[in-house]
C-alpha cells in the first residue's frame, strides 16, 4: 500500500514538474503547481499510516497554503490579464527591471 501510493505521488509530482517546466500558459502552470502540491499531501499521508499521525497535520498546514495561494495566485493572475489581456508568460515580463 506505501508503495503503490508513493508511486502515484511520485508521478503526480512528475506531471506537474514538466507541466510548470514546458507549459507557457500561466494558470496551466498554476494547476501544475497545485498537482505537485497534492502529491505531496499523497506522500504525507500514506507515511503517516506508518509513521504516525504527524504527516496528517502536515497536509492541513499543505491545504493552508495551496488555499492561500489560490486565492492570491487567481488574484494576480486576473490583474496580469486585466492588463496583458493574456496569460501567456512570455507576453509579459513584469518582475525585470
Amino acid at each position: 500500500m506505501l508503495v503503490e501510493a508513493l508511486v502515484l505521488s511520485a508521478i503526480l509530482f512528475v506531471i506537474g514538474t514538466l507541466g510548470v517546466l514546458v507549459r507557457r500558459n500561466a494558470i496551466i502552470m498554476f494547476l501544475c503547481i497545485e498537482l505537485q502540491l497534492n502529491a505531496v499531501n499523497l506522500s504525507f499521508v500514506a507515511f503517516s499510516r506508518y509513521l504516525g499521525i504527524e504527516g496528517q497535520i502536515f497536509v492541513f498546514f499543505v491545504m493552508t497554503v495551496a488555499a492561500a495561494e489560490a486565492a492570491v495566485g487567481l488574484a494576480i493572475i486576473i490583474s496580469i490579464f486585466r492588463h496583458y489581456e493574456s496569460v501567456n508568460v512570455e507576453n509579459f515580463n513584469l518582475l525585470k527591471w
